[in-house]
């Protein structure tokens, strides 16, 4: 099913693969200036060779001074002129350590030869000579530039996705909790309404094992109103056995789930602390539990394992539905996200706040097959409970 965040998401890779589109465009058309610069260089190495020739030959028929002045225009490419047995003759624009002079040479004229095919010309009927050169420093900043240039793109795309996935988060946070909010205010005036109506039932006479079971379900109305007061609140946790909140939790679902659904509970025999809000973990455990026997429609296992785990204590709740494919296992947590006919996708999206609003609180799906069950895992930080008297 397709939702408005599905949406956004497709927006957002067109925005980040358009992006990219860019970056390789741009890329592309600077190594084609740097493989231009390149050939020119080249050029104009071969003419400071041809002018050399010249020089050497002392042609007078040309004009030496402009050929010397061709000779001294070179003062950015490195240069070394060797000769048929591989001395060097003649160097240019290249820093000479003190020591070591010839080694140096050696392992310069290796170094060039490998960047740029030598260039061979004679002096008359004399032996070969060899220039090597090296690229400019400026096509070597050339060079590195369209990977900087890369880098911005890359960091500019990184930074305009979280400030859009952080607006998104925000602009949901918003509407779920004014919603949350809005909806436990419309039930506050019913839930008062019933309340009357039983103190009116109850001095009317009417059969107290009748108000008995209408005061379950006001308590029940009471408890769903007080969840969604408390949504988008700052959480005032206090220290909860995890062991007894989820026992009263599946102990008020298995009286409302099918008959064909099976409960399996592993918990340590001792009480195990966390510090959180009873009556909204025990909303997770609901979602969790009713969203287990929807997948299984009606029928199959329910697998609850607690594990304790250093300073955190895991829970997994395990089910044998249809499963979830695994590019959805994020996808489920997003507000609107439902497989379902009805209802609002709104479930875990708000389990997923409850948990993440406590210290070190992690919702996440475990693992899934499709056709043989999903398993999501809660992670929350242990803490040891603190004596009053």
């Amino acid at each position: 099913m397709r939702t408005i965040y599905d949406s956004r998401q497709r927006l957002m890779y067109f925005f980040i693969l358009g992006a990219i589109a860019i970056a390789i465009v741009s890329v592309v058309v600077s190594n084609a200036l740097i493989k231009k610069l390149a050939e020119e260089e080249r050029e104009k190495v071969e003419i400071w060779a041809e002018a050399g020739r010249v020089v050497v030959n002392e042609n007078a028929d040309l004009n030496l001074a402009l050929i010397l002045r061709i000779l001294e225009g070179n003062t950015t490419i490195p240069i070394i002129l060797l000769d048929e047995h591989n001395k060097v003759i003649q160097y240019k624009n290249i820093e000479i350590p003190e020591k070591n002079v010839e080694a140096f040479f050696e392992k310069k004229v290796k170094e060039l030869k490998s960047k740029n095919v030598p260039i061979a010309f004679t002096f008359e009927d004399g032996p070969p000579r060899y220039l090597y050169y090296d690229d400019s420093i400026i096509l070597k900043r050339l060079l590195v530039y369209p990977y900087i240039q890369l880098s911005v793109m890359f960091v500019f795309i990184l930074i305009a996705f979280f400030a859009l996935a952080s607006t998104k988060r925000a602009e949901q946070n918003k509407v779920w909790v004014g919603l949350s909010k809005e909806t436990a205010h419309q039930l506050g005036t019913p839930i008062s309404s019933l309340i009357a109506w039983m103190e009116y039932l109850q001095a009317k006479g009417i059969e107290p094992s009748l108000l008995g079971e209408m005061e379950k379900d006001v308590k029940r109305l009471e408890t769903i109103a007080e969840r969604f007061s408390k949504i988008g609140s700052n959480p005032c946790p206090t220290f909860v056995d995890i062991n007894q909140s989820l026992c009263s939790a599946l102990e008020y679902m298995k009286t409302r789930i099918s008959s064909k659904v099976r409960l399996t509970v592993s918990l340590p025999d001792e009480p195990v602390w966390v510090l959180m809000n009873d009556s909204l973990f025990a909303w997770v455990v609901e979602n969790l539990v009713k969203n287990a026997v929807d997948a299984m429609e009606g029928q199959g296992e329910i697998k609850i394992q607690e594990e304790i785990k250093k300073k955190m204590v895991r829970i997994d709740i395990s089910d044998t539905g249809k499963g979830v494919p695994k590019s959805k296992f994020n996808t489920i947590f997003n507000p609107g996200y439902t497989t379902k006919s009805r209802g609002w996708g709104l479930g875990l999206s708000l389990v997923r706040r409850i948990i993440e609003s406590y210290d070190g609180g992690k919702i996440f799906v475990k693992n899934s097959e499709i056709g043989k069950g999903t398993t999501f895992r809660i992670e929350l930080r242990r803490v040891e409970k603190i004596k009053t008297r």
